[in-house]
């Protein structure tokens, strides 16, 4: 059974790899046996130094990834050093809170450009390869319990991750025949950089934390299991699912 969640010598890209849940994603891929490709904005040396920890090799790549600037050579340079693409997790995200009725332009256009256009032409791009590879592969979108609620001040973010849900079908649809798996996690309510405000907020904080019925906010680690599942063999014949990783707030 062991073999089924077996990652030896598969080749992971990682975007948003820095901190938070890309970090932990990347770690876990690691700890599973992949080889990791870990793109970001920031210094990468925390991640590289975790993943060599549990024995994988890392590229670091630093890519702004608000345009589509970087994904040629993000594919490149995976190549050059590994020879392959086998699983893309496209983590890289961010998010802007304001009134819908005062919401600027500028603010939609990055969270949209950066959540879900770079997230297509990424997935576009590696997608070439795999089929040019005759070896099938995974890609994994994370999406958010907003792919499925409106949420609150947040109309870009909501935008783009329904937009990831119903891309992550519409790609599925397209790619199965290739024995490319698209698939994808909506954490729920996680401690990172993008819940800093609201769980700083107590009134907020104890409003969600009181809906979890897991009783407290998720973290990077609580990912693993999915992102191994939907990376390995065992999802072979899964296709175009949103895997919720909530600790039940759907359910609710």
């Amino acid at each position: 059974m062991n073999g089924l969640f077996d990652l030896t010598g598969k080749v992971a890209i990682v975007t948003g790899a820095t901190r938070g849940l890309g970090q932990g994603m990347a770690i876990a891929l690691a700890k599973a046996g992949a080889n990791i490709v870990g793109v970001g904005q920031s210094s990468l040396e925390p991640t590289q130094k975790e993943v060599e920890k549990v024995g994988g090799k890392f590229l670091a790549i630093n890519a702004n990834l608000t345009t589509l600037d970087k994904i040629q050579e993000i594919v490149d340079k995976t190549k050059e050093t590994f020879g392959k693409i086998d699983i893309l997790v496209n983590n890289a995200g961010t998010i802007r809170r304001e009134d819908a009725i005062n919401y600027k332009e500028n603010d939609w256009d990055d969270i949209l450009n950066l959540n879900l256009k770079t997230l297509f032409f990424l997935s576009q791009a590696v997608a070439k390869e795999m089929i040019e590879q005759k070896s099938g592969g995974k890609i994994i979108n994370i999406a958010s319990m907003l792919s499925y609620q409106g949420g609150i001040r947040v109309p870009a973010y909501t935008a783009s991750k329904s937009g990831v849900k119903g891309l992550t079908k519409a790609l599925a649809n397209e790619w199965a025949k290739y024995n490319i798996n698209v698939n994808a996690i909506a954490p729920g309510y996680m401690i990172t950089d993008n819940t800093k405000a609201i769980r700083e907020d107590v009134k907020r904080e104890k409003e969600i934390l009181d809906r979890i019925p897991a009783g407290r906010w998720g973290t990077p680690e609580d990912l693993a299991g999915a992102v191994i599942f939907l990376s390995s063999k065992a999802s072979n014949y899964v296709n175009g699912e949103c895997i919720a990783v909530d600790g039940g707030w759907l359910a609710r």
